[in-house]
């Protein structure tokens, strides 16, 4: 059974219709792309699988489980991670704390030995340190670990937010624009760590990107939108040479 199944998934903002009948399927370790031009209805398709948004109409069935309904902090809990287009960053806190935060959900010690420091919490919280710090070796940047994200250039930043996201411990992980306004080494490292990801902790990646580089290097299959309708689906070979795909991000005409 697949990891991830979407069904006939639809969604409309008032009077706009952002996402119609899109579906997928994404498989245990697959690394699949989902891109489209500006508005197209990639990032509202994440926020749907994610629970910040209930669909107008459709299944969502990750590991068996349906998760329309459900909220984002449970869907998190089931296995799904994800960073954000725009970064969602505490302004005041290091990087290290970043990632320990997100270890939260797997504590317990509870209150009580919070309040009291007890021995199971303290041996607790230095394990998580630890994986938190191993989380940030396997992004290159434990160098940071002890600087406020603010003071830290962007691309270190998202870096950040995709060890964060991978503290949740998910089987399947969401990567909106992983590269953006990152320059062209930095795109470089980050294919690579994605690549790492997946290999080591073997996981399911799907991922929205821009920058068709990195889509084509690292993707097996690729889904085109355009108006929230999937216009293509193919490996990166077939999609390059699509029609309907030049003509979304082209303006071509073309004869389909």
């Amino acid at each position: 059974m697949p990891l991830l199944q979407i069904r006939n998934l639809t969604h409309f903002f008032g009077g706009l219709r952002a996402v119609y009948n899109f579906r997928t399927e994404i498989e245990p370790g697959e690394l699949r792309g989902l891109i489209g031009p500006n508005g197209a209805g990639k990032t509202t398709i994440f926020n749907l699988v994610t629970g910040i948004y209930k669909p107008t109409k459709g299944e969502i069935i990750f590991n068996g489980t349906n998760l329309v309904g459900l909220r984002p902090n449970q869907i998190t809990a089931l296995g799904i991670g994800r960073t954000f287009q725009n970064l969602r960053l505490w302004r005041y806190l290091t990087a290290l704390d970043h990632v320990k935060i997100a270890f939260h959900s797997k504590i317990h010690y509870g209150l009580t030995g919070a309040f009291f420091r007890t021995k199971r919490c303290q041996e607790e919280e230095e394990e998580i340190e630890e994986k938190a710090r191993e989380l940030l070796r396997m992004m290159g940047i434990e160098q940071y670990a002890d600087y406020v994200v603010t003071g830290l250039p962007y691309g270190i930043q998202r870096k950040v937010e995709m060890a964060r996201a991978l503290a949740t411990e998910p089987k399947l992980l969401l990567l909106d624009e992983p590269t953006a306004g990152m320059s062209p080494a930095e795109m470089m490292e980050t294919m690579e760590i994605i690549e790492k990801i997946r290999d080591e902790l073997g996981l399911a990646i799907w991922l929205i990107e821009h920058r068709m580089k990195l889509v084509m290097t690292l993707c097996e299959t690729i889904q085109v939108l355009d108006f929230g309708e999937i216009i293509a689906e193919g490996p990166p070979e077939e999609i390059k040479s699509n029609p309907r795909v030049i003509k979304a991000y082209l303006g071509e005409e073309v004869t389909v």
